[in-house]
């Protein structure tokens, strides 16, 4: 996994613009079954309540969450 599109996946599903998966996969210059490899391991390793929003034609978090990519430093 590719901690780039993890970040840029998690924008987009934060503003309601990913589009459909075609779509989303266009934006992200991944294959189609790229990303939902990507939405499972957020979902399931990351604990992302993902679900796909047919009125809003979008991925969105089905509650809030927060994830904290900044690398910590000691």
């Amino acid at each position: 996994m590719d901690i780039r599109i993890i970040i840029r996946l998690n924008e987009l599903i934060n503003a309601e613009q990913t589009g459909s998966p075609k779509e989303l996969a266009s934006k992200l210059d991944i294959s189609i079954r790229t990303v939902h490899n990507y939405i499972a391991f957020m979902k399931k390793e990351m604990k992302a309540p993902i679900i796909y929003d047919f009125q809003r034609l979008s991925y969105v978090y089905q509650e809030e969450c927060e994830f904290n990519f900044n690398a910590v430093e000691k």
